[in-house]
């Protein structure tokens, strides 16, 4: 179980900084779109790995001797793409109004690494269903946070936020490879 809540912060380090950057929009913290990004970006993170975990269910057989492998490289590939994005500009800066079309475009965006992600779960021994609610609800509070901490002027926690995401589902990438390889 600590594992679902390890991956749960990791995956919703994406969300929470981009949810920082949106609330730095606003010098007021605005509690209705405190939690219209929380809903959206924990609906989302919390669906998208039931797609990644059904195509491990598909692929299971097939890749089966191979499965530590394919879940360490994705991992470490999400986890790259964090840590690289970190360094990067944010895309927040280049949006001027907070739609409801603009929060959907940045659930998806975010989730997409959820979607990977749950190809794992059948890996670390987790019940899906349960994990994928518990990753939604960290998403939906760290996002609902984020908006707070960014109308406070904590937009310097971005990068770190993402930073740490990164490392952490790297780390997990790893523990599932040493435990299939190491272990058996």
């Amino acid at each position: 179980m600590f594992e679902v809540f390890l991956l749960s912060f990791a995956l919703s380090m994406d969300a929470f900084a981009v949810s920082i950057g949106l609330g730095v929009k606003n010098k007021v913290f605005d509690k209705t779109l405190a939690l219209k990004v929380a809903l959206f970006f924990g609906l989302f993170q919390g669906l998208m790995p039931l797609f990644g975990y059904l195509a491990s269910l598909g692929l299971g057989s097939i890749i089966e001797s191979i499965d530590h492998w394919v879940a360490f490289v994705l991992l470490s590939i999400i986890g790259g793409k964090m840590l690289y994005e970190s360094f990067g500009e944010n895309v927040e800066d280049e949006i001027s109004i907070i739609t409801n079309k603009v929060l959907l475009i940045l659930a998806i965006a975010t989730s997409i690494d959820a979607m990977a992600a749950g190809f794992t779960l059948n890996l670390l021994l987790l019940d899906p269903y349960i994990s994928m609610i518990i990753i939604g609800i960290v998403t939906f509070i760290f996002s609902y946070f984020g908006v707070f901490v960014g109308s406070r002027g904590g937009g310097y926690l971005e990068d770190k936020a993402e930073k740490l995401g990164g490392i952490v589902l790297i780390g997990i990438g790893l523990k599932i490879l040493i435990e299939h390889t190491l272990l058996s």
